[in-house]
């Protein structure tokens, strides 16, 4: 299942460093299957964040294949990874661009975790371009934890080979399992 990124723009009066309410634009990147959900999950975390009133100005589907959060990182960096194959018919070398969005505190650093990202690729690529995103923060559907992860990849297995009542045991089971695992 690919993941699809949605920036959103959400406008709201904030507090500056000199305790004055300020309007304020600023940009969220949110993890969802429709532009509707998109706007329902957005909604859902800024009021958990702003408290207040806050509009929604805009939601549009975002270029990233990949994000990649660092830890002890506070900006994100969009960085444009090349990749490069060789067309053996033309006997020309080609590139495809893929736009990759990692956490770091400087352009340096995004570099640094952009390679680090990319050290597994077993083909070649450059990175011709990295700069700071205006997006303030990311809220993907799952925290990112091993167990969450395992429990979606079964479910999908599940549910794309068994019948619904295999289906209803299972989320049942799993359901069980969650709980006692909160309760400990």
């Amino acid at each position: 299942m690919s993941t699809t990124w949605y920036e959103c723009k959400v406008k709201y009066r904030k507090l500056d460093d000199n305790a004055v309410q300020k309007l304020v634009s600023e940009i969220y990147l949110v993890d969802a299957m429709s532009y509707t959900e998109a706007e329902s999950r957005i909604s859902e975390e800024m009021s958990a964040y702003v408290g207040e009133e806050f509009k929604i100005t805009t939601i549009k589907t975002a270029n990233f294949s990949e994000i990649h959060p660092f830890e002890n990182s506070d900006r994100w960096f969009k960085s444009k990874v090349s990749l490069i194959a060789f067309d053996e018919e033309s006997g020309k070398e080609r590139k495809s661009n893929l736009y990759i969005l990692v956490q770091a505190n400087d352009v340096k650093e995004a570099f640094d975790n952009t390679t680090e990202v990319m050290k597994t690729t077993l083909g070649e690529y450059s990175i011709p371009a990295i700069s700071e995103s205006p997006i303030v923060d990311v809220f993907p559907y799952f925290s990112g934890t091993e167990k969450e992860l395992e429990q979606v990849e079964r479910f999908n297995a599940i549910k794309a080979s068994k019948p619904k009542v295999e289906i209803d045991n299972y989320v049942q089971e799993t359901t069980a399992d969650l709980l006692a695992a909160e309760n400990q």
